[in-house]
């Protein structure tokens, strides 16, 4: 990036990883770091397990309070906590306070630490200022809207500014960018024929857009089009946006559920 790009060096950033991206695909985890650098912020990954989506969305309040006290006690000293997902950048930064509507001290706290979260690209372009990255990428792309950065975060603009200054690469806006893929975490197994039925919708649109990479800011997503694009026999490469944005595709492209070597 550009000097004109950089924030300062005082500004620390808190890296939630997120746990596919742990699992299933450390690269993303090393381009958010690069990107967050490159644009002047001092970078740490503090020790963290779930941002307890998966226990929210199921009901079990409990748990769910039980991991944000743990998640907000591990980043309760940096500036700004950034993930590279608008899903678990929505549970933080939406659903936490919803948590401890009850609990006054608790309440003020999850309120303050919402305030500060945000989803990777977002925090670049609406926080940071940054309007271009230095990467190439020759080929032409698909850019999937996903529901929770989409919706509760506000993301669609920022993603496609950063990638408009991409050498090489042609956005090519498919039909309905902005419909679910149909994950949704749990959603997808407890109704999978209509996850079934939504992602085939999704990757024909992806097909019709004659693009050679789909592109998305959450990696749930990613995996689910992937499987679906790889069981129809596709030659569409899946990648997270990030990877994209900070010059390291050299990674084969996201499969459905093959976890990367690290």
């Amino acid at each position: 990036m550009s000097d004109n790009n950089k924030a300062g060096p005082e500004i620390r950033v808190g890296l939630l990883v997120t746990c596919l991206v742990d699992l299933f695909r450390p690269g993303i985890g090393f381009a958010a770091v690069k990107l967050l650098e490159d644009a002047g912020c001092v970078v740490s990954v503090p020790s963290q397990t779930c941002c307890g989506q998966p226990a929210f969305n199921s009901g079990d309040r409990a748990n769910a309070r039980a991991i944000a006290v743990q998640v907000m006690d591990a980043f309760a000293n940096v500036d700004y906590v950034v993930a590279p997902s608008g899903s678990c950048g929505g549970m933080l930064a939406r659903h936490y306070p919803e948590l401890f509507e009850d609990d006054p001290a608790l309440s003020a706290r999850s309120r303050a630490f919402a305030a500060k979260t945000h989803e990777l690209v977002s925090f670049l372009v609406d926080v940071l200022g940054v309007q271009s990255v230095q990467a190439a990428f020759p080929y032409a792309v698909a850019y999937h809207d996903s529901c929770s950065g989409l919706r509760e975060l506000n993301v669609r603009d920022q993603p496609r500014t950063l990638l408009a200054s991409v050498a090489g690469l042609q956005l090519r806006e498919m039909k309905d960018s902005d419909v679910c893929c149909g994950f949704g975490g749990a959603f997808a197994v407890k109704y999978s024929d209509i996850s079934g039925a939504i992602v085939s919708s999704k990757t024909a649109c992806v097909e019709a857009s004659g693009a050679h990479t789909l592109l998305a800011g959450d990696l749930g997503c990613l995996m689910n089009m992937a499987g679906k694009l790889a069981r129809d026999g596709s030659k569409i490469e899946v990648r997270h946006v990030a990877e994209v944005l900070a010059g390291m595709t050299d990674a084969p492209p996201i499969a459905a559920a093959a976890p990367e070597k690290a």
